[in-house]
């Protein structure tokens, strides 16, 4: 790898002015304070990365003296994310450059897990993520679609979609996943945001997570006694089986209630976004209904859905990785953001093409962590999307593109408020 600078002109959002020396590897390593950027515009230092050092050393903004590499390759992403030789439990014992100040996950979590312990804890909860499990919700997430729709019609114009649709349909969705009563619903509703953010600070992610655990202990014990067809019903049934612990069963549930809630909130948010800021794109999917499924896919795609990365893995041994040697004990970040632009995989990787096929993206990730809620995610998106084209041929934003506030120091991407009218 080159020591010399990556830029030659002003350094990009959240870059250095240029690379420092890495004290591990003697080559350079960027300081990377993930900044906000404006609306979905991708992150500049990923964009060059990608084309130029496609390797690369980073330090994120907490415990910045423990260096990581940085892989931004589809093909290099894929091999990290699946090979073995890369663990998350390697994680529990080592400080990492990072994105928080906090664990976000907890220790007992699918995301700290490598098989086969791994597999065993995702196969607790397989049935419910199968097709006919998305199926059974699609019509309870349609009936919740109608219902706050109908609700934001009586409020008037103009509305926030945040408010009245993307906030309350993706945790409506997880609670009828989950088995969660109507009238506990509310009560769970900021915990998400406080656990998934950069900003507030540890104290209110912890005060934040110990809630939801309670919470979610006394819906498995009530499952246990009156179970039925919801995925607590189905943990309480691993549980009482022995085939995963009550740290275990918890962690899962509180897994799939912010991740669920949160990320489906945003990204839906983000492609509503995208369409009526392209009237393009808009005015071929009234005309082609049928295209919806297939342009969800390339929104997942070509949306920056997160802020930085995520979580990294730690090398059992040394492995070569893209021509580069990442020795044992050093850590590694996959960026999915890049793999999803990468040139050598999808033609002209920055347009979005509502006929692309092909090779399929990274959104979801890969491996052993590919989102267990792919599906779910989809159908949400594509309810949401199909009903608002369907009920509004007016829908437009209230104000300018420009003017729509985004969130600030989350670690997923989107607005914070989308106001529209009809």
């Amino acid at each position: 790898m080159t020591s010399e600078p990556l830029t030659s002109g002003p350094a990009p959002s959240g870059a250095g002015a240029c690379p420092v020396t890495s004290a591990a590897t003697g080559g350079p390593v960027r300081e990377w304070a993930v900044d906000d950027l404006p609306a979905l515009d991708f992150d500049p230092l990923l964009a060059e990365l990608l084309a130029k050092e496609p390797v690369s050393r980073i330090r994120l903004p907490f415990a910045a003296g423990n260096e990581a590499w940085l892989v931004t390759r589809y093909a290099d992403v894929r091999a990290v994310s699946s090979d073995p030789r890369f663990s998350r439990t390697a994680l529990l014992d080592r400080q990492v450059t990072k994105m928080t100040g906090h664990m976000v996950a907890s220790k007992a979590a699918l995301n700290y897990a490598d098989p086969p312990y791994h597999t065993r804890l995702r196969k607790a909860v397989t049935k419910t993520f199968t097709g006919r499990g998305t199926q059974r919700l699609r019509p309870l997430a349609q009936a919740s679609c109608d219902r706050l729709l109908d609700a934001m019609e009586a409020a008037g114009r103009p509305a926030d979609l945040m408010a009245h649709l993307h906030g309350p349909l993706p945790m409506a969705v997880v609670c009828d996943l989950l088995g969660i009563p109507g009238q506990d619903r509310a009560e769970l509703a900021s915990w998400p945001d406080l656990i998934l953010s950069s900003g507030p600070g540890p104290e209110s992610s912890r005060a934040a997570k110990a809630q939801i655990h309670g919470y979610v202990t006394r819906l498995l014990d009530l499952r246990a006694a009156e179970p039925r067809e919801d995925l607590a019903t189905e943990l309480a049934e691993a549980l009482a089986e022995g085939r995963i612990g009550p740290d275990e069963a918890v962690s899962l549930a509180m897994a799939i209630l912010i991740s669920g809630a949160h990320a489906v909130r945003n990204n839906s948010a983000n492609m509503v976004y995208v369409l009526l800021t392209r009237p393009d794109l808009l005015a071929r999917l009234r005309a082609e209904p049928e295209l919806l499924p297939q342009a969800v896919d390339e929104l997942l795609r070509w949306i920056p859905h997160r802020n930085g990365v995520g979580l990294p893995r730690i090398a059992t041994e040394d492995v070569e990785v893209g021509g580069v040697l990442i020795r044992a004990g050093e850590a590694v970040y996959a960026s999915y953001l890049t793999a999803n632009r990468d040139p050598e995989v999808f033609a002209d990787p920055d347009v979005l093409d509502f006929d692309r096929t092909g090779t399929g993206h990274l959104s979801f990730g890969h491996g052993p962590h590919h989102c267990m809620g792919a599906m779910l995610t989809r159908m949400e998106s594509e309810v949401m999307l199909a009903t608002l084209l369907a009920r509004y041929p007016e829908l437009r934003l209230a104000g300018r593109p420009e003017d729509v506030p985004f969130q600030s120091k989350g670690l997923i991407r989107g607005p914070r408020e989308l106001y529209v009218t009809w």
